[in-house]
């Protein structure tokens, strides 16, 4: 007679997310019923893409048996979203809770203050505009080149590699939006290009080696010493493509240079000031905020 490893475990819904910060957070969930055999393994998954899964790094291990836990999700990078679920592993296979989704807030420490405007130090990473209305991820080269409605991506659509350094890629529909509340997290905004004048009128001289990193470039010679940690995430082109990433580092303004192009700035690794340029609005760029 074969033996029966019973049914997936059953679980209620995944604990609402709480003590949120820009690098961790708290969840949890509660193992109803065990199908018949022993839960070996709980614990919650989280990723900056939808479903996690098991399969990730990025869980808790949080005891076994029925009954309710509490994980501590660590980690985690500012303003980024996260979609976390519950899980629950017995001899049958592993069962998921319900998803829920959290952004972090700013890290107030990772910004800098430059003559009088205050910057953050790092690309944006959020998958949502500030009502939480989600932002499509578009991965298709030509669906992408055809946009005209707010979408981002990754460089090279790889996650795992560029996102923790050099966040999101978004295109200029995304830096306009005004109907969800715009893309900054709230208390900041994408500046405009006036406000990107009065930045490299303050730095003056070498402005761009001023602003680089001081690592991550196809030639090193970033100082950093504005403190602004330009990296060079490269692009996505209008026509969809990932392109110069170690060679370039682009941020969108929030200002239209004509009907179908916007102003952007410019770090290149050969270069030692910053370039004021415009780049079709359905291209993907970097985007860094600055407090209102």
């Amino acid at each position: 007679m074969i033996g029966l490893q019973g049914s997936l475990p059953t679980l209620a819904p995944t604990s609402t997310i709480t003590a949120i910060s820009a690098e961790s957070a708290t969840s949890g969930g509660n193992i109803l019923a065990d199908g018949g055999a022993t839960v070996c393994f709980r614990g919650v998954c989280w990723s900056t893409s939808s479903n996690p899964t098991i399969a990730l790094s990025t869980k808790t291990v949080d005891g076994t048996g029925r009954g309710s836990f509490t994980s501590s999700i660590t980690g985690l990078t500012e303003i980024t979203t996260y979609y976390v679920r519950s899980y629950a592993t017995n001899a049958a296979g592993t069962a998921y809770g319900n998803e829920v989704v959290f952004t972090t807030p700013l890290d107030l420490t990772l910004q800098v203050t430059i003559g009088e405007q205050v910057w953050t130090t790092q690309n944006l990473n959020v998958s949502t505009y500030r009502d939480g209305t989600p932002i499509p991820k578009v991965e298709d080269a030509a669906t992408w080149a055809s946009l005209t409605y707010g979408a981002y991506c990754y460089y090279n659509n790889d996650s795992a590699t560029y996102a923790a350094v050099y966040g999101k890629l978004y295109n200029w529909y995304a830096v306009a939006d005004v109907v969800h509340g715009g893309l900054a997290p709230a208390g900041y905004h994408i500046p405009k290009d006036a406000e990107w004048i009065t930045l490299e009128t303050t730095l003056g001289a070498n402005a761009g080696t001023q602003m680089k990193s001081t690592s991550g470039w196809l030639i090193n010679d970033g100082t950093n010493s504005s403190g602004f940690s330009g990296f060079p995430g490269g692009q996505r082109d209008i026509n969809g493509t990932s392109v110069f990433v170690e060679n370039l580092g682009l941020w969108w303004s929030s200002s239209e240079s004509d009907d179908t192009n916007a102003w952007v700035r410019a770090l290149r690794y050969d270069y030692s000031n910053d370039l004021r340029g415009y780049n079709g609005k359905n291209g993907g760029l970097s985007v860094r905020c600055i407090k209102d």
